[in-house]
């Protein structure tokens, strides 16, 4: 959990700008990649993050300038969208809304109970897990795939160096 709204500002700006360069990476034609014809596409998968940061704030009940929804756009540019003005518009939701002494408050949270705190880790970590799903689809599409929390083996290759086990 965040003990303060700064320190989970600092988090979501490194992780939201991460999910945006995986996102800028994605053709319109590499939307429909899936793994299995069960699975979700990587353009359904994309939406779904976009979607869910209005979504999960809305359940918190943190109110939020941005509407995301529907079915998933067709254009890779056009998700990015949405999803940068989604993020950028976080930290001025959660700061208008909470303060730093009520994030061990509960409330209420898809038939559970949460902390403030823990609905600021779920935006987190939440977008991480469905932006790990996407490298995987990424790769299987033949796109080049974005380092996050270190160099891909693309970005290895461009500093001349091997790709690390």
């Amino acid at each position: 959990m965040f003990c303060t709204i700064g320190d989970f500002i600092k988090s979501w700006t490194y992780e939201s700008g991460a999910t945006l360069k995986v996102f800028r990476n994605l053709t319109d034609s590499s939307l429909g990649q899936r793994v299995d014809p069960e699975g979700r596409t990587l353009g359904v998968l994309a939406w779904h993050i976009t979607t869910s940061v209005p979504g999960i704030l809305g359940q918190a009940r943190v109110p939020f300038p941005v509407t995301a929804g529907g079915a998933a756009p067709s254009s890779a540019a056009a998700i990015a969208e949405v999803h940068e003005k989604c993020a950028q518009a976080v930290a001025a939701a959660v700061t208008t809304a909470w303060t730093d002494a009520q994030l061990p408050d509960e409330i209420p949270m898809y038939g559970q109970t949460w902390t403030k705190g823990a609905v600021l880790v779920a935006l987190i970590t939440h977008q991480a897990h469905h932006r790990g799903q996407m490298t995987v689809l990424m790769r299987q599409a033949g796109l080049k795939v974005p380092g996050v929390y270190g160099p891909a083996r693309e970005e290895w290759a461009a500093m001349g160096m091997p790709a690390q086990p």
